[in-house]
C-alpha cells in the first residue's frame, strides 16, 4: 500500500505536507506510511478514499492496476460533490467568485467562460 499512496500524493502533485493537512495527520505520518513502516487505520484509508477520490479496492490491493486508482463518477456527482466542498469554504474569494458566476446572464457568463479557458490554457 506504501507505493500507491505515494503514486495518489504524486498523481494529485501534493507534497507529504499538503497530504498530511488534507488528512488532518503529521507530514512524518504520510512518511511512514510512505515508506511502509506503518499501514494507515481504517479511518485514514476512508479519509483518503473520500478527499482525493479514490478507489478504496485498488488503495487497499492494487486491483486494476493504476488506471484504476481513482473513483469513477458521472459529471453531475463530480459537479455535486465540488459544489458542496465550495459551500463550505471560508475562503472570501472563492464566495464572491461563485456568487458573480450564479448571478450573472447567460451572455456574461460566455465571457466568463472564455476568461477562464484562457487563463487556464484550455481551447
Amino acid at each position: 500500500m506504501n507505493e500507491r499512496l505515494k503514486k495518489i500524493r504524486k498523481a494529485l502533485d501534493l507534497t507529504q505536507k499538503q497530504f498530511a493537512d488534507v488528512l488532518h495527520v503529521k507530514q512524518n505520518t504520510v512518511a511512514t506510511y510512505e515508506m511502509g513502516r506503518i499501514v494507515p487505520s481504517d479511518s485514514v484509508i476512508a479519509g483518503i478514499c473520500r478527499e482525493f477520490g479514490v478507489n478504496e479496492i485498488w488503495l487497499r490491493t492494487g486491483e486494476g492496476g493504476d488506471e484504476n486508482m481513482f473513483s469513477k463518477i458521472s459529471d453531475d456527482d463530480r459537479y455535486s460533490l465540488n459544489l458542496g466542498k465550495l459551500s463550505k469554504t471560508e475562503n472570501e474569494l472563492v464566495k464572491n467568485m461563485i456568487n458573480t458566476i450564479a448571478e450573472t446572464s447567460p451572455e456574461g457568463l460566455k465571457y466568463i467562460e472564455e476568461f477562464m479557458k484562457g487563463c487556464l490554457g484550455i481551447k
